[in-house]
């Protein structure tokens, strides 16, 4: 599956949270479904997806985040099998990226 081409803004906010977190929490650069993603022991936890980043989230912070404009299950097969814990995060919210993948990391961490 080819994922959306990305912007170079969502790459400058990707890479900025990739770089604090490989510094922070050892998190390193991966794949999934072909976009750019953040592992934590081997398990993804958040991605690049064209002009907006994915996140796994749970309780508040996955509701925070599907409120925001725009934002929306992830659906990568475009089949309307959104994957229910995944959400995508327009670039117009990028400054909350960084929130959100710590969320996501703190999820991560806790197994969930």
């Amino acid at each position: 599956m080819d994922s959306p081409a990305i912007t170079p803004a969502a790459q400058r906010g990707y890479d900025q949270i990739l770089e604090r977190m490989e510094q922070e929490h050892g998190v390193k650069a991966g794949r999934m479904f072909g976009m750019p993603a953040l592992l934590l022991n081997r398990k993804v936890f958040a991605g690049l997806y064209g002009d907006a980043m994915v996140f796994k989230l749970s309780g508040d912070a996955h509701a925070a985040a599907l409120g925001l404009a725009g934002a929306d299950l992830f659906d990568p097969s475009q089949r309307g099998r959104p994957m229910k814990a995944w959400v995508v995060v327009p670039t117009p919210h990028a400054e909350k990226w960084g929130g959100l993948a710590d969320w996501a990391l703190a999820s991560a961490k806790s197994g969930h």
